[in-house]
C-alpha cells in the first residue's frame, strides 16, 4: 500500500484473476527475490514510481475458487506500507489504469477482496 498525504495509489488489474478490479500495486515474488525487493520492483513496473518501504501491515490469504468450489488461485499477500519517492504515475501493460485516490473516495471503487479486506481492517483499528 503506497500512501501519499491522504491518498493511496491504486491500479486497475488488466489480467486475471482480478481483471477489471482495483487493488494495490504488487505481484508475484521471483525465485530468490526478497519480499521488499519484489514490492519495489512491482511498484516500479506497474506504476513507474520508486518507493520507500516503511513496514509490514498485514499478511492475507487470498483464495479464489471456481463455481464448483475448486481452488483456482491461492495467493499469500504481504501488505507493506510504503511512501513514494517519485509521484508521476505511468501505468504499465499489467494494469489498465494507475492513480492516486483519496481515502475518502475509496468506497466508490470496485476493489479486489484482499484490498477491501485490508482497508476494512485498517478502518476498524483507526
Amino acid at each position: 500500500m503506497i500512501v501519499r498525504d491522504s491518498s493511496v495509489l491504486l491500479v486497475k488489474r488488466d489480467q486475471e484473476p482480478a481483471k477489471g478490479l482495483w487493488s494495490f500495486p504488487g505481484g508475484l515474488v521471483d525465485l530468490g527475490e526478497a519480499v521488499e525487493e519484489a514490492a519495489r520492483r512491482e511498484a516500479k513496473e506497474e506504476t513507474g514510481i520508486d518507493i520507500r518501504i516503511e513496514k509490514l501491515l498485514d499478511v492475507i490469504d487470498n483464495i479464489i475458487r471456481d463455481d464448483h468450489g475448486k481452488v483456482r488461485f491461492h495467493y499469500v499477500v504481504a501488505i507493506l506500507l510504503a511512501h513514494p519517492l517519485t509521484a508521476e504515475v505511468e501505468p504499465s501493460s499489467d494494469v489498465s489504469e494507475a492513480k492516486w485516490v483519496s481515502f475518502s473516495d475509496l468506497s466508490s471503487y470496485q476493489m479486489t477482496k484482499a484490498a477491501r479486506k485490508l482497508l476494512l481492517k485498517i478502518h476498524a483499528t483507526a
